[in-house]
């Protein structure tokens, strides 16, 4: 309550301030009509002036300043995804054989539209991580995100996060799979419950990673066709994808 104080003081002197200017105005000109004139003319100007102040200047500037907001958010994802985010995708796609021999429809191509990303959202939407935990161990991997733990912390410690709930998510769920492999004694001899537990973290992290991941090579060809030839160059699910240029 005490903070509002303020603004009914700041009101209250506005409208006595006003009140003391047109007081001294009538006993100078002794004119009521023209000041009761001037008062309608401006009460009538109000609602426009309103409208252009706190609909169009005030949506032009938040316009600006989320464009800004985005722009640093999208630096964060690259930063992201250049540490890690490319590298844990190849490490879960790992894990499922199956999408390892079949991920051609996971390599855009420079010359795709918006249409073209659209389909593979689409069609990514369908697809299901099978991780096989019988054939690949976790160890690997908990000692990867281990590693990664630090830097995942200072992701979460940018206020800029706040404006991406989905990348907050992925964040969230790699957490959490790190957090459940490390309170596990023996990531070698799980049990058929263990092993369908974790293979639901895995996918949770997979669909977060994968929808973001693709966002991510979007937003740099439209925006950054430079960045996103070397996306393309770096591609986790290209297995004759190199940095080199022939």
């Amino acid at each position: 309550m005490k903070s509002n104080n303020w603004i009914l003081l700041l009101g209250v002197a506005f409208l006595g301030s006003s009140f003391a200017v047109y007081s001294l105005h009538y006993l100078i000109f002794d004119d009521l009509h023209f000041i009761f004139k001037y008062l309608v003319a401006q009460l009538g100007f109000l609602p426009i002036n309103v409208f252009l102040v706190t609909i169009v200047l005030n949506g032009l500037m938040s316009r600006r300043d989320k464009r800004a907001r985005m722009q640093k958010l999208n630096m964060i994802i690259g930063a992201f995804f250049s540490e890690m985010g490319n590298d844990l995708l190849a490490r879960l796609s790992a894990y499922d054989d199956s999408l390892k021999q079949n991920n051609t429809h996971l390599i855009p191509n420079p010359k795709w539209s918006s249409q073209d990303y659209d389909g593979l959202r689409e069609m990514v939407s369908q697809l299901i991580l099978q991780p096989d935990l019988q054939q690949h161990s976790l160890q690997e991997l908990h000692e990867y995100l281990s590693d990664k733990r630090q830097l995942l912390l200072s992701f979460l410690e940018n206020p800029n996060l706040l404006e991406h709930e989905r990348f907050t998510d992925l964040i969230w769920a790699i957490f959490h799979l790190q957090d459940e492999m490390a309170l596990r004694t023996d990531l070698i001899h799980l049990s058929k419950p263990e092993q369908a537990h974790l293979r639901r973290d895995m996918r949770r992290i997979f669909d977060l990673l994968i929808m973001q991941w693709i966002d991510y090579i979007q937003h740099m060809h439209s925006d950054y066709p430079y960045l996103h030839s070397l996306a393309l160059r770096t591609n986790p699910f290209d297995a004759n994808a190199k940095v080199e240029l022939d």
